[in-house]
């Protein structure tokens, strides 16, 4: 593949690849206004891989596709917020902008291939396409890189497959093929939404491979959506928890794994299967279910289902507070000595 650097890194390295301030995404039902996504900032560094962990329907997937600005029309909107790339504002930016932002400055994996790639289009003729779409390049040399790219994510006899349609292919391959085109003009973000969704553990652990594999080889940072912290455990620097559309904390992997300080945090550590703490029967499950998002409760919105909840949590909302070096979480008692999840509350 041709080598050609997209970005400054002695000018880009110092300042995040995206910095995303206060976001507010917004749908219109015919219910009323869901506020899917509140008040929500983070950023993400070069080469970092940032982790935005939750259940269905808390808005992490609303993120990406803000970042994206991809909100379906007319229902979606941002309404408040920043999404800055490069220092560059996204939000304010015009149609025509963002469409040269996507695909080539910003990349998108989506969790089911099958769906987004062409049936009738051979899948070296589908990533030819990417080059062709962005660049002035001749389609032997488009054919060249694709066939390069299908090697580089790992898929044996690149040459030969390039040939062969999407059908033709299993699921973690098709997944592969979905990573080659996304990373075909060397993205400085690439996001990867539930990228392993529906494969088998073992397909799993060889996408998330890739996927670290790429942002070593490209300098490129990863922003993973997904629901199961265990994916990210080993795969991600930092991890972001969202719940009811709010972020309730944020740490370094690790930390997060070691001392997590939301309760909800401990019922997501909870449900994860972990090779190192053997089970008998199912998983615990976090009782009850997330709140609606069209009347949200007035204070802590995991209040509901805590099982550490106290009277003020049911009138106060509780901000987010530092708790360590690189940690923050929306609990009133983040912050208090010995405060952590009881052997019942992260089942053994």
């Amino acid at each position: 593949m041709t080598d050609v650097t997209y970005f400054d890194p002695e000018r880009d390295s110092a300042r995040p690849v995206i910095a995303v301030e206060d976001l507010v995404a917004e749908f219109r039902t015919e219910a009323g206004i869901v506020r899917a996504v509140d008040g929500v900032s983070f950023d993400i560094a070069q080469k970092e891989v940032f982790a935005v962990v939750g259940e269905s329907g808390c808005g992490k997937s609303t993120v990406a596709l803000s970042v994206l600005g991809l909100l379906p029309q007319p229902a979606g909107r941002i309404a408040g917020g920043k999404v800055l790339f490069r220092g560059e504002d996204l939000v304010s930016a015009s149609p025509a902008r963002l469409r040269q932002v996507r695909g080539d400055r910003i990349a998108m994996i989506f969790q089911d291939p099958l769906s987004a790639l062409n049936p009738t289009i051979r899948v070296g003729e589908q990533i030819a396409e990417v080059f062709r779409a962005h660049r002035e390049i001749e389609p032997k040399v488009a054919w060249e890189q694709a066939v390069e790219l299908l090697s580089i994510v790992g898929i044996p006899r690149a040459l030969a497959r390039a040939k062969d349609y999407p059908h033709q292919f299993s699921g973690g391959m098709r997944q592969r093929v979905m990573i080659a085109m996304a990373i075909a003009l060397r993205p400085a973000l690439l996001i990867a939404d539930e990228p392993t969704t529906a494969l088998d553990v073992t397909i799993q652990a060889q996408i998330l491979e890739v996927l670290l594999d790429v942002r070593e080889r490209f300098d490129m940072a990863i922003l993973l959506i997904t629901h199961d912290l265990g994916v990210v455990a080993g795969t991600a620097d930092r991890v972001m928890v969202m719940y009811a559309g709010k972020k309730v904390e944020e740490a370094p992997a690790l930390d997060l794994y070691r001392t997590p300080k939301h309760p909800y945090t401990w019922g997501l550590l909870g449900s994860t299967t972990r090779v190192d703490r053997p089970r008998t029967g199912s998983l615990p499950q976090i009782p009850g279910s997330p709140p609606s998002l069209l009347v949200p409760p007035p204070a802590c919105r995991f209040a509901p289902r805590c099982p550490r909840v106290q009277p003020i949590c049911r009138t106060d909302y509780p901000e987010l507070r530092k708790v360590d070096v690189g940690q923050v979480a929306a609990c009133h008692f983040a912050q208090d000595p010995g405060w952590g999840p009881a052997p019942e509350e992260v089942p053994a």
